[in-house]
């Protein structure tokens, strides 16, 4: 009874979702202080186009993006505490022992233990994952989902895992075994070289398997689009379309892909919800990525901090193991058996540096927003798309929540130069 129960809330959540006035409304929108003319003001056409969001809407928002700070941490602290049962209950040992009896090949030991490991970390971060991916998305009005659908798509993420992990991670401790002290030099080549394979295969091997992308069909948006490509050298000559509204409220596009497998897409959100004006911006906004080689110049800038990151739990994770290795039955840093704690550091390291990384991402972001609007020349839709992407991101942050916590520019900061833009390129009259 219990069982059917949960089963009856679980289904009834997308009934709950957020109130009707959480979204704004489709299509354009240009506030009477934002339009041209000579008295035109950038900072009142600014507050004209934030004050176009109630209170509740931006109260819910920053209760969101806020909220999102601690899970943050939550989720570092589930992952101490999931590293201290698997190692000091034993658990890591015997899947290790357990990957041993099944054959004697190192390499085939550390992929059955990585896949071990990777079913006994899912089983333990599932109710984590369960609130954050499920209830809190419809809390807030974000997901469409019902649990089934939802469920469907975490465990072809599972799946992905188990197939591609365990022989990367295989890898990983191969070059351990044969480059020794130097193995962390290895490992981060090995790493920029998989990140370049990822983005290769990513448009057309792994996102379908979440979603189904289907041609644009001919008319003046995909006219419009396919002539932003053109116009900035991008070589893609179709346009598709994402179902990502079974999933989410969110709108969103990207253009994907390097070395012949680059692909433009837009989910349908943004199809269905925005103006022209709006989607000529996102797509300028993402073709800008593109033409300023954001993808090869973040995949440098973060090989780099990976680079840093493997050398310390390189130099942390010999240091812990001389000191608990042996109550961890963890002989030496090949053995797979100390993957949690190796993955701790790491985990640990990264979370100390995601102000770096976030401000790394922003710049990117910032660069392909002053890219956007040159090429689209659409203020009122960067503005309104602004908006749009406020109602889960905080507005107007304060400038230390923006250096710590944002990997894109504030939707306060996007309206301001899409409004500063305009003022500078009014009309002739």
């Amino acid at each position: 009874m219990k069982f059917a129960a949960v089963l009856c809330l679980l289904a009834a959540v997308p009934l709950l979702a957020a109130p009707a006035n959480r979204e704004l409304p489709p299509g354009l929108i240009v506030p009477e202080a934002a339009r041209p003319g000579p008295y035109f003001d950038a900072e009142r056409a600014t507050e004209a186009y934030l004050a176009v969001l109630s209170d509740e809407q931006r109260a819910k928002s920053d209760a969101y993006y806020e909220g999102g700070y601690w899970l943050q941490l939550w989720e570092l602290l589930l992952y101490v505490a999931i590293t201290g049962i698997v190692l000091f209950t034993g658990l890591s040992r015997r899947m290790r022992d357990l990957a041993r009896r099944v054959t004697e090949k190192p390499f085939l030991v550390a992929m059955i233990y990585v896949a071990l490991w990777l079913l006994v970390m899912y089983l333990l971060e599932w109710p984590f994952h369960l609130y954050t991916g499920f209830f809190r998305e419809h809390q807030y009005g974000l997901s469409n989902q019902t649990f089934g659908a939802w469920l469907g798509d975490d465990l072809k993420g599972l799946g992905l895992s188990l197939f591609m992990l365990p022989p990367l991670i295989a890898l990983l401790y191969l070059a351990v075994r044969r480059a020794g002290s130097s193995w962390w030099v290895w490992a981060s080549a090995g790493v920029v070289v998989v990140s370049v394979f990822m983005g290769i295969i990513a448009p057309v091997l792994i996102s379908p398997i979440f979603n189904k992308y289907t041609p644009l069909p001919p008319g003046q948006i995909r006219d419009e689009v396919l002539s932003l490509a053109r116009a900035n050298r991008i070589p893609a000559k179709d346009v598709y379309v994402v179902d990502q509204s079974r999933q989410t409220t969110r709108v969103s596009a990207n253009v994907q892909g390097m070395f012949g497998t680059t692909r433009i897409s837009l989910n349908d959100n943004l199809l269905n919800r925005t103006s022209l004006e709006e989607i000529r911006l996102v797509m300028a906004h993402e073709m800008g990525h593109y033409v300023l080689h954001h993808t090869q110049r973040l995949l440098i800038y973060m090989g780099l901090v990976f680079t840093i990151a493997l050398f310390v739990v390189h130099k942390t994770f010999d240091r812990a193991l001389a000191r608990w290795g042996t109550r961890w039955g963890v002989s030496d840093r090949t053995d797979p058996a100390g993957l949690p704690l190796a993955i701790l550091i790491l985990v640990t390291f990264m979370t100390l540096m995601s102000p770096l990384i976030s401000t790394i991402v922003r710049q990117a972001e910032a660069e392909a927003d002053a890219f956007a609007i040159s090429a689209a020349r659409e203020p009122h839709g960067f503005a309104t798309v602004a908006l749009r992407l406020s109602t889960y991101r905080k507005l107007k942050p304060t400038p230390l929540e923006e250096a710590i916590f944002y990997d894109h520019p504030s939707g306060y900061d996007r309206v301001h130069r899409a409004m500063t833009w305009l003022a500078e390129n009014q009309p002739k009259q």
